[in-house]
């Protein structure tokens, strides 16, 4: 039987709450659809605890141009909107849907508080990404053995955790989000390299008002205005702990970061080499704040070396110059257009089985939201 919005094989109906946008169905967690309460653990550089954000509320993204890191977007949907058992939403044909369903009405409830999003996809990832890239598969095919293995043993709660550590993204999926999120009307603009570059070259231009990210990588690619959390509210279970944080809306300023710290941000950048990024391993016995004291006492990072006594085996000019001089394109348009309801019903309903009914309502939500700000300007407020 086709399930609600990819959740397919499953008999309950939903009860649906229109303000809340959430589902319960029996076996599978309670999920706030426009705003997932569970994460993914993000990748990147762990520069956390150096930034001072400001928590805000999405009503203060009214009007705003925002660039979004797509691969980061999927990932938490993937790890996030999955059954009690660990297993992603699937249609009928057993084809994963969970980045779908995050993506539409995630995406419809941010449009409804105004923004106007961009969607940036990576392109062929930098030859120094390969050894990472080669330790998230072997993660990730451990988590899917032990996943597989709990589900055999009965053990829900190890499944459920496995499970959401399982994460397999394909070509398919990157496809699929990308035709859905053009059959709404938004941009989905192609990186020849990492999104992330290419997002923070778009945002230093002020062709998007800010980039929407979980990974502070983006900082150290130069974005001046990072926002997280977007559209996650509620609480989130830290990785590996019984501990339920609070999750707000964060908006961070470079400038403030680097003021803050009393740094460059090549020195930004220094510290995201010696406590490991994407695209290096970290230097051994360092941490956030003797990373952060080195740079400061050294004006080169050959002086940082020399005083962390320890030789990287990896090229660290290499790993500057990803940040310093990445790879990006200025080939792209953003625009808007009205979405395209036939195809999108076409597309998720009667490819991928989710609700007609409710697909339809979304759809009439997002047609008026996007024709009231087209009113609101003589020269279109989506143009």
């Amino acid at each position: 039987m086709a399930g609600l919005n990819g959740m397919a094989n499953c008999s309950f109906p939903p009860i649906h709450n229109s303000k809340r946008q959430s589902i319960f169905l029996p076996g599978i967690m309670v999920l706030n659809l426009n705003n997932p309460l569970h994460l993914v653990v993000f990748l990147g550089t762990a520069i956390g605890d150096i930034v001072p954000r400001e928590e805000i509320s999405l009503e203060s993204l009214n009007g705003k141009t925002l660039g979004f890191d797509s691969y980061n977007i999927i990932y938490q949907f993937l790890s996030s909107i999955r059954g009690q058992d660990g297993t992603p939403l699937m249609d009928s044909h057993g084809i994963v849907t969970s980045h779908l369903t995050g993506l539409f009405y995630r995406t419809i409830n941010l449009v409804e508080k105004g923004v106007k999003p961009v969607f940036v996809f990576d392109g062929k990832p930098p030859a120094l990404k390969g050894e990472t890239l080669k330790k998230r598969h072997e993660i990730r095919t451990d988590a899917i053995e032990k996943h597989e293995k709990a589900l055999k043993d009965g053990d829900m709660a190890e499944a459920k955790k496995w499970g959401s550590r399982a994460l397999r993204l394909d070509q398919r999926m990157i496809d699929d989000a990308k035709q859905l999120v053009s059959l709404m009307g938004f941009p989905a603009i192609n990186a020849p390299g990492d999104g992330e570059a290419q997002l923070s070259q778009m945002a230093a231009a002020k062709k998007i008002d800010g980039v929407v990210s979980q990974d502070y990588d983006t900082l150290l690619f130069g974005t001046p205005v990072l926002y997280r959390n977007v559209g996650v509210t509620g609480k989130r279970k830290l990785p590996g702990k019984s501990i339920w944080a609070d999750v707000s809306p964060e908006k961070i300023v470079l400038e403030k970061v680097l003021s803050s710290n009393q740094i460059t941000r090549q020195k930004l950048i220094w510290i995201g080499i010696l406590i490991g990024t994407d695209f290096n391993e970290k230097f051994p016995k360092i941490g956030i704040k003797t990373a952060l004291k080195l740079v400061k006492e050294n004006d080169s990072f050959e002086g940082i070396i020399s005083a962390a006594e320890f030789e990287p085996e990896f090229g660290w000019k290499e790993v500057e110059a990803i940040f310093t001089a990445p790879e990006f394109t200025d080939d792209y348009r953003i625009s808007f257009s009205v979405p395209q309801k036939e195809k999108i019903i076409e597309f998720l309903c009667d490819r991928h089985d989710f609700s007609a009914e409710r697909v339809q309502s979304s759809l009439n939500r997002l047609s008026e939201k996007m024709s009231e700000r087209t009113k609101q300007s003589t020269l279109g407020a989506w143009s």
